[in-house]
């Protein structure tokens, strides 16, 4: 009985673990969708790029601190972009379907 118990619960943890995987990283890609909408609408509002990182941490969002790192990193690329296409884009969007796939 034992070692059926253990082979079940091996088969369990086995089929389990990619699931987890999956939900760690889709919640992961969320975050990071969510700094890049906040580093989209400090652009709309016309925050100058060296003083976004301090105005996303302002606006106190709501994911985990370690995200905060993620603001420097995408606000060049943010900044690039013609203001037309930051207005008409779903930049957060874009990056999570991006970060899924990797």
């Amino acid at each position: 009985m034992k070692i059926v118990t253990l082979v079940i619960t091996a088969g369990l943890l086995a089929t389990a673990a990619p699931v987890l995987a999956q939900t760690a990283k889709e919640t992961d890609c969320t975050y990071q969708a969510d700094v890049v909408e906040a580093v989209r609408q400090a652009r709309i509002e016309r925050v100058k790029e060296r003083k976004v990182a301090a105005h996303v941490e302002a606006t106190a969002p709501s994911w985990p601190e370690k995200y905060n790192a993620v603001v420097p990193l995408v606000a060049p690329w943010v900044y690039e972009m013609k203001m037309s296409d930051v207005k008409a884009n779903d930049l957060g969007a874009a990056w999570k379907e991006m970060c899924m796939g990797q």
